[in-house]
């Protein structure tokens, strides 16, 4: 057996911080080896790429998700004690809470909140002459999620919790006041989430029964008791943080539309597999989340390599998602090569890798793929605009990474019957 390659930097939180999407990658290329280990955030940790790696970090028998994240992140990001830090029983219960209101006929009635929302918004973006795409989008799906979880109209103070929603995952990876924002405003969205568990609770708030709000606030764990408030409160972030985030992707889906305008027309034909190979080469190309860790159960073997008990281990979704082993040409925008098959575990992994029902996929990846979809649909055929610059480069500096200088809708139109 031999020991992992070793990245010799004394300390790569910097390196990290300043290209977080592509520097495991670049690591691995260098060492020549898809695992490595360095030093972030002052411990030792395993560095993973590709798709057998991928198959490895999902293997729950090897991995375990508790303690794992960094700090900064359960602090911003996850909050503490929700779905992405368990392991077990514990974990396949709260998961299929998740799964139940994320799916199925979940799915549909948040479009149709979504629809409407975009109506309302899209009346509004054609009196403001310009909009800030991102910032659009945020507004839209933050109250779309609210909506979707039966949080009530006059329970929710729109900007006032929509900044606060999106500063849980816009600056949870930011230096500095980006980065205190998110904290304050963890406390702030828990503090008064905890409040409506409390009063649905007591029966002084009117809530539907199948209603995520509801759902969450009866779920009874795996060890029989009713979740606390607060850990209910985390996990209803966690239906509304990753809805109001898809903003992100929203962004890249126009900015696709705009490099490539003949997937414009190609969307236009109101082909189902034209959309679905598209929004999927979206998530694929573009970056959304550049990382997941874990920590190993054991000390175990793998192709040779050595992995220590008790270790941090992060997989790149990023850079596993533009090698060149598993994807031709990984560089280019290309949705025709989704009409090949591949391996729908461990090959595309945005939002991670593995099952869902009982791994640590993202629950909300149907929601994601449905939303991105209905944007594509409308940017193509309901709504005309015109972005005043060329397609910008993405800035891979910031978490999450967005077109540098944003993105610009100017003259935004409904065509003709759209908005009836």
């Amino acid at each position: 057996m031999a020991e992992i390659p070793r990245d010799h930097s004394p300390e790569s939180t910097l390196a990290l911080l300043s290209d977080p999407y592509r520097f495991i990658g670049r690591r691995a290329r260098r060492l020549r080896s898809d695992v490595f280990s360095t030093r972030l955030m002052a411990r030792r940790t395993i560095c993973m790429t590709g798709r057998e790696a991928a198959a490895l970090f999902y293997d729950t028998s090897l991995m375990k998700r508790e303690g794992a994240m960094p700090l900064r992140i359960r602090k911003t990001l996850l909050g503490e004690g929700g779905v992405q830090g368990m392991d077990g029983a514990a974990h396949r219960a709260r998961k299929a809470m998740l799964l139940a209101v994320a799916t199925g006929d979940a799915t549909d009635g948040l479009l149709r909140i979504a629809a409407r929302q975009w109506r309302i918004h899209v009346r509004d973006w054609q009196a403001q002459g310009e909009i800030r795409f991102y910032a659009g989008m945020c507004s839209l799906l933050a109250r779309t999620a609210c909506e979707w979880v039966g949080i009530p109209a006059d329970e929710f103070e729109a900007s006032r919790r929509t900044r606060q929603i999106v500063a849980l995952f816009d600056g949870a990876g930011a230096v500095g006041p980006r980065h205190w924002k998110a904290r304050i405003s963890r406390r702030e969205t828990e503090h008064w989430l905890s409040s409506l568990v409390r009063r649905v609770r007591a029966g002084s708030l009117a809530c539907d029964a199948a209603a995520p709000l509801a759902v969450v606030a009866r779920h009874v764990d795996a060890d029989g008791t009713t979740l606390d408030e607060r850990t209910a409160a985390v996990e209803l972030l966690n239906l509304i943080r990753p809805v109001t985030a898809v903003a992100v992707y929203a962004v890249f889906v126009a900015h696709a539309l705009h490099a490539h305008p003949r997937e414009m027309e190609k969307l236009r034909t109101a082909d189902p597999a034209a959309l679905d190979r598209f929004v999927q080469e979206v998530r694929r190309f573009y970056p959304f989340f550049p990382a997941v860790a874990a920590r190993t159960c054991l000390a175990f073997s793998w192709q040779g390599l050595d992995f220590p008990a008790d270790v941090r281990v992060m997989f790149d979704l990023y850079g596993t998602n533009h090698d060149p082993r598993i994807w031709r040409t990984p560089w280019r925008f290309a949705p025709s090569r989704f009409e090949m098959p591949f391996d729908v575990r461990f090959d595309l992994v945005p939002q991670g890798g593995g099952e869902h029902a009982d791994g640590h996929r993202c629950p909300g990846e149907w929601i994601t793929l449905a939303l991105m979809k209905q944007t594509a649909q409308i940017l193509a055929d309901g709504i005309s605009c015109t972005v005043p610059e060329r397609a910008a480069p993405i800035a891979f500096d910031r978490l999450p990474a967005l077109p540098r200088g944003g993105l610009v809708l100017r003259d935004v139109r409904a065509r003709a019957g759209w908005l009836s």
